[in-house]
């Protein structure tokens, strides 16, 4: 069994055992007890009432957090002519094609998130057992494969993040920073909760939201009632 820390048990003194907690009540429990000497990140776990094993079951997509994430995102993308230079414009760190294909093949990994046009995917594609295993590889289904870069890089640099179910059903994504005030947390988390609720697969019986929790890097975690979770997504 984990051991903790004086300041993680007396942070949980904070938290009521198996108590559901509003979102708003949450946030502010979760930022009140993350008081670690670093900013840490503030994450939300939704379990689902799904079976992982299915195809037509699996819950993944993308969402833009209206207050971003709290850090920087480092965004490379592999495309030719005019759709580089339209990346270049948006704000990408490092834009190529086959010398920014032979850099990665040659060790070098040091970005967030992968972008790339269609026409450019049989280069990248020869990348799939170095930028597959880190999560990296441009993916039609998040958006990061597209004609549309420029749209592509601003949406990440100003908070598109991925969730995507785990093999137990579970999804975890970060919505912030603890130095983020409480309504940033709250209306990143309500954006969250928006897409994961609107990816409920039709397959998908009985109760779907079936336990929601946030938690800082170093702190306890904070339980929502699933019912309230799934009520400020379609808050205003």
């Amino acid at each position: 069994m984990a051991k903790h820390g004086k300041r993680y048990i007396e942070a949980a003194k904070k938290i009521e055992p198996g108590k559901l907690y509003s979102p708003a009540e949450a946030v502010r429990l979760v930022k009140e007890t993350a008081n670690a000497k670093f900013n840490e990140t503030i994450e939300a776990s939704v379990r689902l009432g799904i079976d992982p094993r299915r195809a037509d079951q699996q819950v993944r997509g993308t969402v833009v957090l209206p207050n971003g994430t709290g850090r920087t995102v480092r965004v490379a993308v592999f495309a030719k002519g005019d759709k580089a230079r339209e990346a270049e414009e948006a704000g990408a760190d490092v834009v190529g094609a086959e010398d920014l294909a032979e850099k990665v093949q040659g060790g070098w990994t040091d970005f967030d998130v992968a972008v790339a046009t269609p026409d450019v995917m049989g280069i990248v594609g020869r990348l799939g057992r170095i930028l597959g295993p880190r999560g990296l590889m441009p993916n039609p289904k998040t958006g990061t494969v597209t004609m549309d870069v420029a749209r592509a890089v601003k949406e990440i640099k100003a908070g598109k993040v991925e969730y995507r179910t785990d093999k137990a059903g579970n999804v975890n994504v970060p919505i912030g920073k603890a130095s983020f005030s409480e309504d940033q947390l709250l209306g990143n988390f309500r954006a969250l909760m928006n897409a994961i609720v609107r990816a409920k697969p039709a397959t998908a019986k009985g109760t779907y939201l079936r336990k929601v929790t946030l938690s800082s890097t170093m702190g306890p975690g904070a339980r929502i009632n699933p019912a309230e979770a799934g009520a400020a997504s379609v808050a205003e």
